[in-house]
């Protein structure tokens, strides 16, 4: 799937993923390939971006999440 994760002035990641491991208000929750869409709140914490060959983690205050047709974006 691929995923953006994005701050009103920058980039913070763009790719594919195999799983994505977010803080969401009720508890941390994880994507996959082919989720059904939805939209969620997100809390402080970290975001794990993990593709075949590494993990990648991001530091969040806050955010926002809308999955749909195998595309993430992430606004934190």
């Amino acid at each position: 799937m691929f995923v953006e994760l994005l701050t009103p002035d920058n980039t913070l990641f763009s790719g594919d993923a195999e799983v994505i491991t977010l803080p969401g208000v009720n508890g941390s929750f994880q994507l996959m390939k082919n989720h059904a869409p939805m939209i969620a709140n997100l809390k402080s914490g970290s975001i794990e971006i993990k593709d075949k060959n590494e993990t990648q983690t991001f530091e969040i205050k806050s955010g926002l999440v809308e999955v749909l047709k195998n595309k993430v974006v992430v606004l934190v």
